[in-house]
């Protein structure tokens, strides 16, 4: 399991202050624990919510005893992207928790192999009930029975690993593929009354040549 080390924090210092010096303000908390704030290493961090993201479960050390929590929420800077805050949510020992698992998709869909179709993803995360130590990191996502447009993959279809309990309607749809739609171009339409009035400058121009000879030739 993956271990950050978290330190306490004085909420007299100001975040910029601890953000200057490499680390990044947080907090934790929990349905029997009280609200703490902390710090950590930043380079910790990021290499831990990398590989756990907000799906897996992570032990916090260095301030009391050791806890076992979720990254539950994190604070961007709009600008840099760098994160400004995270909030950890400690899981009670021996309970289950509802978390979002992100989906993987794998398979070769023929809708879209033999008919040309395009994939559609409806959902890229489903939630689903667990003992911590039974937590995904994802889910498989087979798209491979999308034999036809009218097919599609619901939540009920995904298989769970053992003691995993999916939460999000069975019914609801993972992917589908659409049929391509031919493109259509467009014309200009053409205007016959233009057309005619050119043909009747033209034939009158004509004319008028044809009496300038004969005016000549007299």
């Amino acid at each position: 399991m993956l271990t950050l080390t978290i330190e306490k924090r004085d909420l007299k210092t100001r975040l910029q202050d601890i953000r200057e010096t490499g680390k990044i303000p947080a907090v934790f908390y929990g349905r029997k624990e009280a609200s703490t704030p902390i710090a950590l290493k930043e380079g910790d961090f990021l290499k831990v919510w990398e590989k756990a993201g907000e799906s897996s479960v992570i032990v916090l050390e260095g301030v009391g005893e050791d806890h076992e929590a979720l990254i539950h929420d994190i604070d961007l800077d709009p600008i840099t992207g760098r994160v400004r805050h995270a909030d950890f949510y400690i899981i009670e020992k021996g309970k289950k928790v509802q978390v979002n698992i992100p989906l993987e998709f794998e398979g070769v869909a023929p809708a879209i192999k033999e008919l040309g179709g395009i994939l559609v993803k409806v959902l890229h995360e489903v939630e689903i009930e667990a003992l911590p130590k039974d937590l995904p990191h994802v889910l498989v996502a087979d798209i491979s029975g999308l034999a036809t447009f009218d097919d599609q993959l619901k939540a009920g279809d995904i298989k769970l690993p053992a003691g995993v309990t999916l939460i999000s309607s069975e019914e609801e749809v993972v992917a589908l593929v659409s049929e391509p739609k031919e493109e259509v171009l467009e014309t200009a339409p053409v205007d016959l009354s233009a057309i005619e009035v050119e043909k009747k400058g033209k034939e009158a121009k004509e004319g008028e040549g044809a009496e300038a000879g004969t005016d000549g030739a007299k």
